[in-house]
């Protein structure tokens, strides 16, 4: 047991008006060499949205759910747009925090998912200087129950608006943020045999499946970019969608178990275009809800908290390794998580 001053909730980060998009993007992909026509595109995306993510909104609502469960001070910070991190995190040394739990809002391991955000703590201490408190990171919470639950409740909802007929033949299909085959091998320490990220996220979708009683699932990846020559994680959801019209199948729930939160690549990427494909192969189409805006998510984010203050067990569902508890942004493993060589990430 130890004693924790607050509570920091930290993201990816996302626009909240139209002329913050081209701003925020270029944060993203600064130092990554990314041509300025991807940007354009992916720009388009967030327009035809609004120019807003939902992202920040739905921290906020997740904020507004932890303080009602704790009386610890929850603090918000994000690496790519306000509130940056290193802003808020200097914040918390001018209002005396000395020691803080840190919830990354990724379930998994991986370099983007969990790596990076122990080199945003990093960075955001040495921004704040030697009054910067200690940054303890939550672990990973993908096979956490009650991550589990409201994702399996997600499911059956999402399940429940297809019409009656195809209900019960509704082909589970989980997605997840794809990234290089070379970044997924290595993300993990060397003693697992790496591939942390993706084995996460097949066991969650293996848990939610379970909790459903799903005859059968598929694990599926979106949101790739980069050149066509760099290995990405396959199938991809929409080459999967016509596959499975292919093999006859009528209709399918989509569940987004990689993601935290709805954001700008969940919204675009499943409900315009996944959507959009599914009714031009005449495919009955529902979209499970994400796991973050469930009450028993901040519940979870209780008992994670619990497990540094009160010495409390940590729960969990699964049988792979789990891990990314970190403190002041050392990796929890050697040579765990390393980000990948440019071209091999397709940058």
């Amino acid at each position: 047991m130890s004693t924790v001053d607050a509570l920091l909730v930290l993201s990816f980060g996302g626009p909240e008006h139209p002329d913050d998009v081209r701003p925020f993007l270029e944060n993203v992909v600064r130092g990554r060499g990314v041509p300025p026509e991807r940007l354009d595109a992916v720009e388009e995306h967030y327009r035809h949205l609004g120019g807003v993510s939902p992202l920040n909104a739905r921290n906020r609502e997740l904020i507004a759910a932890i303080r009602e469960r704790t009386e610890l001070p929850v603090y918000f910070g994000n690496r790519n747009w306000h509130p940056m991190v290193c802003d808020t995190v200097a914040a918390m040394a001018r209002d005396g925090v000395r020691r803080a739990l840190v919830l990354a809002t990724s379930a998994y391991g991986g370099y983007s998912a969990c790596r990076q955000y122990d080199e945003d703590i990093a960075r955001a201490r040495a921004a704040a200087g030697p009054g910067a408190p200690e940054l303890v990171k939550l672990r990973h919470f993908f096979d956490h129950p009650q991550f589990v639950a409201a994702n399996a409740d997600a499911v059956r909802a999402a399940r429940a608006t297809l019409p009656a007929a195809v209900r019960a033949t509704a082909r589970l299909v989980f997605t997840a943020h794809s990234i290089p085959t070379a970044a997924d091998a290595a993300a993990g320490p060397p003693a697992e045999g790496g591939h942390r990220y993706s084995r996460q996220v097949a066991e969650a979708a293996r848990l939610v499946a379970a909790q459903v009683g799903a005859a059968g699932h598929d694990v599926v990846w979106q949101s790739r970019s980069g050149p066509p020559q760099v290995p990405w994680l396959e199938p991809d959801i929409l080459d999967h969608l016509e596959a499975l019209r292919s093999s006859g199948v009528a209709a399918v729930v989509v569940a987004p178990v990689g993601f935290v939160s709805d954001h700008v690549e969940v919204v675009w990427d499943l409900d315009t275009e996944a959507a959009e494909k599914a009714a031009e192969l005449g495919m009955c189409f529902a979209r499970a809800a994400t796991a973050g805006p469930d009450p028993r998510f901040a519940d979870m984010v209780v008992e994670l908290i619990a497990e540094h203050t009160e010495g409390a067990a940590p729960r969990g569902l699964g049988r792979v390794p789990r891990a990314g508890c970190t403190v002041n942004g050392e990796p929890c493993a050697v040579d765990c998580c390393l980000p990948v060589r440019r071209h091999d990430r397709g940058a």
